[in-house]
């Protein structure tokens, strides 16, 4: 069974009181515990989530791809990627901080970090890959004024105390980025900016020309920038993205596949189904029934 989360559906379910209730904002502690047959619940929720994992371990695919997350790592998870947990230690405790769209859609930093490709390749930060990056009293702190109820300044602290705790965690991928050897020049701004333009355009827009329009290059150069600085041709990057997408859809929603098809502008369903098998080499209808 799968489910999509939005933060009202998460504040509703785990009966979050007005009293410590922040508009936009959940933070909630060990919630698997909540939900008996937990490795049964795939689940997308409609924002960011931050989850900390301070004991044992939990077994999880993240958008079909499987992560172990092991205690000290923290797991950052972008809008609408599917979470399917597999196996849970009966001592993992994790506390998780959740974020709506609307809440992220307020503060530039919050939208960058969303947009970050980095961030959405690599979910899982392992405790050994933070480089002395304290997280954990960021989270001390939010939990403290989280559950307190009679605090005038409370939404403004745990609004900052995210934003530091975003800009500690956007330091871990920059470190990680150095430490492969990735340098910000001019030729990497420029892939950065196609990968941005993608996540904002891929619903309609899937010709290599209209992002070198708006890039201002050539169709040419795009594509042979792109291939060199990444190892991968343009078009399966956008691909990559379209099919990301469709899965997600045919994996936690009940839309048709003509349904499906219209929200990625394709012309008919005969034209998304082709696309997705040559892609993935299965139907629409065929991956939808794998489990």
């Amino acid at each position: 069974m799968q489910h999509f989360l939005t933060i009202q559906t998460i504040y509703d379910f785990h009966q979050i009181h007005d009293e410590i209730k922040i508009e936009g904002i959940a933070l909630l502690k060990d919630i698997h515990r909540l939900h008996p047959h937990y490795t049964d619940y795939k689940h997308q929720f409609d924002g960011l989530l931050l989850s900390y994992c301070s004991k044992g371990s939990v077994r999880i695919m993240i958008n079909f791809e499987e992560y172990t997350v092991n205690e000290g790592d923290w797991v950052v998870v972008l809008p609408q990627l599917i979470l399917d947990p597999q196996e849970v230690s009966s001592d993992f405790e994790v506390t998780s901080i959740l974020m709506s769209l609307d809440f992220i859609s307020a503060y530039p930093i919050l939208r960058e970090f969303i947009t970050n490709n980095e961030v959405r390749w690599h979910p899982v930060i392992c405790n050994k890959q933070l480089n002395n990056v304290r997280l954990h009293p960021f989270l001390i702190l939010l939990e403290q004024y989280y559950f307190e109820q009679h605090s005038k300044s409370k939404k403004t602290i745990i609004q900052y105390l995210i934003f530091a705790l975003i800009t500690a965690l956007s330091d871990s991928y920059q470190t990680r980025c150095e430490q492969r050897g990735v340098v910000k020049t001019r030729k990497s701004q420029l892939v950065d900016d196609f990968y941005l333009h993608l996540s904002q355009h891929y619903k309609k827009e899937r010709q290599v020309s209209f992002y070198a329009e708006k890039l201002h290059l050539t169709p040419q150069y795009l594509t042979t920038l792109v291939k060199k600085e990444t190892g991968h041709a343009l078009t399966h990057w956008i691909e990559h993205v379209v099919i990301l997408h469709a899965k997600s859809l045919l994996k936690s929603s009940t839309l048709s596949i003509n349904e499906i098809s219209l929200e990625l502008h394709f012309a008919d369903a005969s034209l998304f189904c082709r696309y997705f098998k040559r892609c993935t080499q299965v139907t629409p209808a065929q991956f939808r029934a794998m489990n």
